[in-house]
């Protein structure tokens, strides 16, 4: 009777054991198959492959796969000029007032010529060339015009360079990684032949990059700083015609008398001047000349003097 009763709790805690495995397995399946991305498999994937970590990706090909960011749209950029001209009865003092309203911009003049000319018709000026910063482009051309009596002409001039500015730096981005490539192919280059010839190519490709490299920074500055030319000028003076007949009449013989006074003196200077070609290649061609036709004239009379005699004998 013992043994039976231990038989049978002996099967009992087998049984319930069992059971609790088979619930287990149950649970575990059921959580597998509820993994979001198994369906790829069929079903396959058990809880050894949830627990295994995840393998290491290659860095570097990641990193190849991850697009570049796309950058934001460039600036315009804009070269502006101007050239304006000014009238003013003082052109020194404006030209101080224009060199003030440039300096106070953060510009400076570049070139600066002045000229005078005497008598009532003449005009003075002054030219000059000047260069701001182009975020202070319209508030100095606004100075200027205020420093003088009156602007004659303006003329402003706009280039956009942003696509060449843009193509600039596609082509200095290029060159400079051709560059890499040729200094690693130097790094392995196994004859001095093989790295001559690489360090030829290099050369031509930084001196490639020297020249984009200067077209940029030209146009980085054209586009920074803003030209102006200036010319001012006094008023142009009109003066009344208020001259008689007689000053007239007087002007115009003393016109006449120049005149024919200066066409004297020009035959004079003509003569002057021919004289040396006549005496040093004329003279001597007509005397040369004048030689040969007399030796020719002495011969014609004695043929015609043998030429008679005989006639005269017949």
């Amino acid at each position: 009777m013992k043994q039976l009763i231990l038989f049978c709790i002996i099967a009992l805690i087998s049984f319930t054991g069992c059971g609790s495995s088979m619930m287990a397995d149950s649970a575990a399946n059921t959580t597998v198959r509820s993994v979001p991305g198994g369906g790829g498999g069929g079903g396959a994937a058990t809880a050894d492959s949830l627990s295994k970590p995840p393998m290491p990706m290659d860095m570097s090909a990641a990193a190849d796969q991850i697009p570049e960011p796309q950058k934001a749209p460039t600036e315009r950029m804009i070269v502006r000029n101007a050239d304006i001209r000014l009238e003013s009865g003082s052109p020194d003092e404006t030209q101080t007032k224009i060199t003030d309203a440039v300096k106070a911009a953060g510009g400076f003049v570049i070139e600066s010529s002045q000229s005078s000319t005497d008598g009532s018709t003449g005009r003075d000026s002054i030219s000059m060339k000047i260069r701001v910063p182009a975020e202070k482009f319209d508030a100095t051309l606004a100075e200027i015009r205020k420093s003088a009596d009156r602007v004659v002409i303006e003329t402003i001039k706009g280039e956009d360079v942003t696509e060449e500015f843009v193509d600039v730096e596609a082509r200095l981005a290029a060159k400079r990684a051709l560059e890499q490539q040729f200094i690693e192919i130097m790094k392995r280059a196994n004859t001095v032949e093989d790295a001559l010839e690489v360090q030829t190519q290099l050369g031509d490709v930084r001196s490639e990059i020297e020249r984009i490299e200067g077209r940029k920074r030209f146009l980085q500055d054209q586009t920074a700083l803003s030209t102006i030319n200036v010319e001012v000028r006094t008023p142009a003076a009109f003066a009344a015609n208020s001259k008689g007949f007689s000053y007239r009449f007087v002007e115009a013989l003393s016109s006449g008398l120049d005149f024919a006074l200066d066409f004297i003196l020009g035959l004079v200077s003509f003569a002057i001047g021919i004289l040396p070609f006549l005496l040093f290649i004329v003279l001597p061609i007509y005397l040369i000349g004048r030689y040969f036709w007399r030796r020719r004239q002495k011969r014609k009379t004695a043929a015609e003097i043998i030429e008679e005699e005989l006639s005269s004998e017949t």
